[in-house]
């Protein structure tokens, strides 16, 4: 056992009750005809879209200044600012540019450094270089810096974990040792459990266990691994697995896997709400992830597929099939479209942007979630897009 948290397991064919609403849902209006919001705003976190240079002309120091800028400028119209910045993803186009990009992007985190993950991912412009998404706490709401006992402090703008009320937000984690920063090389397994080892270690100093995980990101850099990752990954957890989108992308070093995590200790349940399948009978729980999570009125909902017999090279079709499986999570968990703040959305190639963009479009039509879309290749060799949600009633 890791932890002591109690978990449920809920086999759903109809909406199940939730908390009443309480997250004072504020939605940032956007200018632009992408079916995202710049933020939104829900339950004392801000929530902001994965935010790209004003000119694409640019070089990366450039590119990332301007993208902080405009992410400083949208958090200041949602009461918050980067001080309160508790998480950050850096999509970075090339790995040659990780060393600028972090030059520019320490001059805005030269304090209160929030958590960080960066991966190498094309993005939906051909000469963007960056695109940099991020979640804030709202001002006046608690920030606490976690760092375990005995651990050296980063030496790069970010820190292992930001903690605000029951909600732990980490940085992305690779096979380095805490308390010098030293890799450690091995196999996937040795790596995943390195990962594990530093997870533990920076959810214990913030009174947590890994059962208190309810969302993971897993960058791969090769798919061929993935089997070996699912072993090592599920046995650390004792009764119920996070919810998981997991795509294969580039890393900085040498490191073959990056994995990202939030955690929320709460007194009360974390429900995993199974959906039932698209006749009516009962779904399944993964082996390797939980197909959504419910904690009061939050709900983290896994990366979905939209892959059948018939829609094989048609991205549309797999969108549309994806955003029904989508759905019926939503519903089961007694939550609608509405209550979604938040979507990543990883495409196979990036000639599939405007083919997915057109099927989101059927599902989301106004008062849109903010969104990241990176082009990752799917585990799913037969898969063009993937989609995970978090939602707040």
């Amino acid at each position: 056992m890791t932890g002591l948290k109690t978990w449920v397991v809920v086999m759903c064919t109809v909406a199940t009750s939730v908390a009443a609403q309480t997250s004072d849902k504020r939605i940032l209006a956007s200018g632009s005809d992408f079916p995202l919001s710049p933020a939104v705003s829900a339950g004392g976190l801000v929530y902001v879209s994965g935010m790209l240079a004003r000119d694409f002309a640019g070089d990366i120091r450039t590119q990332t200044r301007e993208a902080l800028e405009r992410i400083d400028e949208t958090l200041k119209q949602m009461d918050s600012d980067l001080a309160h910045v508790a998480t950050v993803t850096v999509y970075l186009k090339n790995a040659a540019d990780f060393g600028a990009m972090n030059e520019v992007y320490g001059e805005f985190f030269a304090e209160h450094a929030p958590a960080r993950t960066t991966v190498m991912a094309n993005l939906a412009r051909p000469t963007a270089l960056v695109e940099i998404e991020v979640t804030a706490i709202q001002s006046g709401r608690e920030r606490t810096i976690v760092l375990p006992d005995g651990w050296v402090a980063p030496t790069s703008p970010y820190n292992y974990g930001v903690r605000s009320g029951d909600t732990l937000f980490l940085s992305g984690l690779v096979s380095r040792n805490g308390r010098d920063n030293a890799a450690v090389e091995g196999s996937i397994t040795t790596q995943v459990e390195t990962i594990m080892a530093n997870a533990k270690a920076i959810l214990a100093a913030a009174d947590m266990a890994l059962d208190d995980i309810v969302s993971a990101r897993v960058y791969l850099k090769d798919a061929a691994s993935a089997a070996e990752m699912n072993d090592a990954y599920r046995s650390n957890f004792s009764e119920a697995r996070p919810t998981r989108a997991t795509v294969t992308t580039g890393l900085p070093g040498t490191y073959d896997v990056e994995m990202t995590f939030v955690a929320v200790k709460d007194d009360g349940v974390h429900d995993v709400v199974v959906p039932p399948a698209a006749d009516g009978s009962p779904g399944r729980v993964g082996q390797n992830l939980s197909p959504t999570i419910r904690v009061g009125n939050r709900l983290w909902v896994s990366g979905n597929l939209g892959v059948t017999d018939a829609n094989h090279g048609d991205v549309k079709a797999q969108t549309i099939e994806t955003m029904a499986r989508l759905g019926r999570a939503l519903t089961a968990a007694g939550f609608d479209w509405s209550d979604v703040v938040q979507a990543h959305v990883y495409v196979s190639d990036m000639q599939h942007y405007a083919g997915m963009n057109e099927a989101y479009r059927m599902t989301f039509t106004k008062d849109f979630p903010v969104r990241a879309t990176v082009e990752a290749p799917l585990l799913n060799a037969d898969g063009l897009v993937e989609i995970a949600l978090f939602a707040v009633k």
